[in-house]
Order: structure tokens, then C-alpha cells, then sequence
């Protein structure tokens, strides 16, 4: 069973008006994403972790020094897939409902949790991702490296900003701020996070 890429929960020239260009999703989603799903099947092909869902398969490469490729392809794949849902056309703004409140509580106000994580994915050193996630009933912002997930630290992610130049340099050149700004302002996707909290 090979791993597949899923489809752009949005039409490529759907955030064109929210600052992201068709050309950024014919080069992230269609060469990045892509390559990384091409790699883990030629990585995994006739092992045992072929027929492991992605999730088994990043939990069973992670500091493993044999399968650092496996795992850094496999959880990109992971990572991607996550993100695009992140986003929709239009988004951004402020919560809602048990989401709102959880990260008022967890936060101080949803403008303290805006600054940290926006802190996050602005110090996070070279490539990476910033995240909002739950772990042991609390809500937190994380930073990881490279591939690196929360689903290896045992979080629940519920929220992710790629923050791999490749992510924002058709659109925003090398002003990360600038697309962590406008990220929040207009592309998350806040009934997405709430589906994940809730799930």
C-alpha cells in the first residue's frame, strides 16, 4: 500500500487574495510535498513499515539513526498535510466557542497566545515548525526543527505554521513576521483547530 498525497483541501488560487500565490502551491504542494510522499515510498518500499499508517511509521523511525530518512520524509508528509488544512480562504480572526476559551484560560487572553506563538515561529532557527497543541489538558505553543512533529513528544497538535523558507519566499521573500502576521490575520483555519481539540 503505497502512501499517497492527499488533494489541497482548496483550489491552489484559492488564498491568492489572503497573500499566497498559486506559484507558491505549485512549488510547496507540488514539488516539496510531493517529493517527500515519492522519497517514503522508495524509502519504505518492501519493508515492513510499507503497510504501517504514517503516523506508526513516524513513531517507529523517530531517533532511529537507520531510518533518520524515513522519518524525516514520513513526517514531512505528516507535517504538510496538517498545515494545508491549517489554512482556507478568508481565515484568521478569532476563535470561537470551547477553542476560545481554552486558550484564554491556557493563555491569559488570545492576544498572548497571537504573541507567543508568533514568537516561536519567528525564533525558530532556520527550518521548522511552530505549533499549538495539548498536552496533559492544557493548551502550549512549541517550536521543532526540520521534520520534527509534536505526535513524538506525545502532544495533540492541533495548530501549524511551516516556517521553511520554501513556505513564504514567493510571497513574502525572507520577512517570516511578515507571513506569520499574515497567517494569523487571514488564513487560519479556526474550525479545523476546534475539530482537533475536540477530537
Amino acid at each position: 500500500m503505497a502512501f499517497t498525497q492527499p488533494p489541497l483541501p482548496f483550489d491552489s488560487n484559492a488564498l491568492e487574495a489572503y497573500g499566497m500565490k498559486a506559484e507558491t502551491f505549485e512549488y510547496h504542494y507540488g514539488k516539496h510535498h510531493a517529493a517527500y510522499v515519492t522519497n517514503l515510498n522508495n524509502l519504505t518500499k518492501d519493508t515492513e513499515l510499507a503497510d504501517k499508517s504514517l503516523e506508526e511509521v513516524i513513531q517507529a523511525a523517530f531517533k532511529d539513526p537507520a531510518k533518520v530518512g524515513i522519518f524525516n520524509n514520513a513526517a514531512q508528509v505528516w507535517n504538510h498535510t496538517f498545515f494545508w488544512n491549517c489554512l482556507k480562504p478568508a481565515g484568521g480572526g478569532t476563535p470561537t466557542g470551547e477553542l476560545a476559551v481554552r486558550i484564554a484560560k491556557d493563555f491569559g487572553s488570545f492576544e498572548q497566545f497571537k504573541e507567543a506563538f508568533s514568537n516561536a515561529a519567528a525564533t525558530q532557527f532556520g527550518s521548522g515548525w511552530a505549533w499549538l497543541v495539548e498536552e496533559n489538558g492544557t493548551l502550549k505553543v512549541t517550536k521543532t526543527p526540520n521534520a520534527e512533529n509534536p505526535l513524538v513528544h506525545g502532544q495533540k497538535p492541533l495548530l501549524t505554521i511551516d516556517v521553511w523558507e520554501h513556505a513564504y519566499y514567493i510571497d513574502f521573500k525572507n520577512a517570516r513576521p511578515a507571513f506569520i502576521k499574515n497567517f494569523l490575520d487571514n488564513l487560519v483555519n479556526w474550525e479545523f483547530v476546534a475539530a482537533n481539540l475536540g477530537a
